[in-house]
């Protein structure tokens, strides 16, 4: 038996040839097919039965892996289908802004419900300081309540809004 061209064996013609064939797919279909059709040229190869007959067994596997390029867009072709890489920026997701919507209705119907179930001065307080922006102690003394008293206010209508937003009623 001959050896291959400057190989003494598959294996060392295998772990020679290997990095350069995976970089010749890398170029042409990406990363992630890369792997698989380096190990379908080599198996291409060694089941040919030639390798040993081989003088140039670098070109044979490259004419071989050539090869499947032309067989797998033969295929795409005839399926009328091609594959692009996943491109993280562009195909992502779309967000569900209409049920983000349904949501945020949902929700603010929760808080008015809740804030409508609170007493009279306690809701007062609270949209006081809400709405207008006013501080407790503005709250205090236009009310005529301690500062304490805000506070427990606000304390009781923020927990009715927080039960509120956990199991919107």
């Amino acid at each position: 038996m001959i050896p291959a061209g400057p190989y003494q064996t598959f294996d060392a013609f295998y772990r020679a040839q290997h990095e350069r064939l995976f970089h010749f797919f890398r170029r042409k279909v990406g990363r992630e097919e890369a792997p698989d059709l380096v190990q379908e040229a080599f198996t291409c190869v060694l089941r040919s039965g030639a390798f040993e007959r081989l003088e140039n067994p670098q070109g044979y596997l490259t004419r071989t892996a050539q090869n499947l390029l032309i067989n797998r867009a033969r295929t795409w072709r005839r399926k009328k289908c091609m594959l692009y890489p996943l491109d993280e920026a562009r195909d992502a997701p779309i967000h569900p802004r209409q049920e983000w919507g349904i949501e945020a209705r949902e929700l603010r119907a929760a808080y008015r419900r809740a804030l409508l179930a609170l007493p009279l001065r306690t809701r007062r307080i609270f949209l006081m300081h809400r709405l207008k922006g006013m501080s407790y102690r503005e709250i205090a003394e236009q009310l005529g309540v301690g500062e304490k008293g805000v506070e427990y206010h606000m304390m009781r209508a923020l927990a009715r809004c927080r039960r509120a937003a956990v199991r919107p009623e």
